[in-house]
């Protein structure tokens, strides 16, 4: 099963990875429009800082536990990712959390969702500030589980208040 469970994570990564090399001409040079995230991480793409926002939307409403939030949160970034070309796998792994409303299982969707969203910032170009990708080894029963985040403080969506503190930084996406 965990096999299994593993090609189906490499797969959605290759696809959405796959997407920021079709994705030529999604970038929005109009200063208006390029994205400021909390700590003044900037991406020019409009439709990744969308993504972007989005995901860390539902990443703070399950840090709160808050699966009523968590639901829209996954719906809108669910629509985001369905509209960015490579990237509707992720958009159903989002549905399946938006459809869910059990925290435990939006957290363990969470995990899957997590993996491609941070390989699909890893491939994007940071104009400034950083991301930054957190690890908790306790997730998943101990399987561990990563989010991206745009703080360096730890804030764990896979815990919320009962271990909001658990994880570490484990890389950071800067600006080039």
């Amino acid at each position: 099963m965990k096999k299994i469970f593993g090609i189906a994570i490499l797969a959605t990564l290759l696809a959405c990875n796959q997407a920021e090399k079709k994705a030529t001409g999604d970038k929005d040079t109009s200063q208006n429009n390029a994205a400021k995230v909390s700590n003044e991480v900037k991406i020019n793409d409009v439709k990744k800082s969308e993504i972007l926002n989005q995901y860390v939307d539902l990443k703070n409403a399950l840090v709160a536990s808050d699966s009523a939030v968590g639901q829209k949160s996954a719906k809108a970034l669910e629509k985001s990712l369905a509209n960015y070309a490579g990237c509707e796998p992720t958009a159903e792994i989002a549905a399946k959390i938006a459809s869910a409303t059990d925290l435990a299982i939006q957290r363990k969707n969470f995990t899957v969702l997590s993996a491609d969203i941070i390989a699909l910032f890893k491939s994007t170009e940071i104009e400034s500030g950083t991301l930054y990708v957190q690890h908790c080894p306790m997730a998943n029963k101990g399987d561990g589980g990563d989010w991206l985040s745009k703080e360096k403080e730890i804030k764990n969506p896979y815990y919320g208040n009962e271990m909001l503190e658990c994880g570490r930084v484990t890389e950071e996406i800067k600006s080039k």
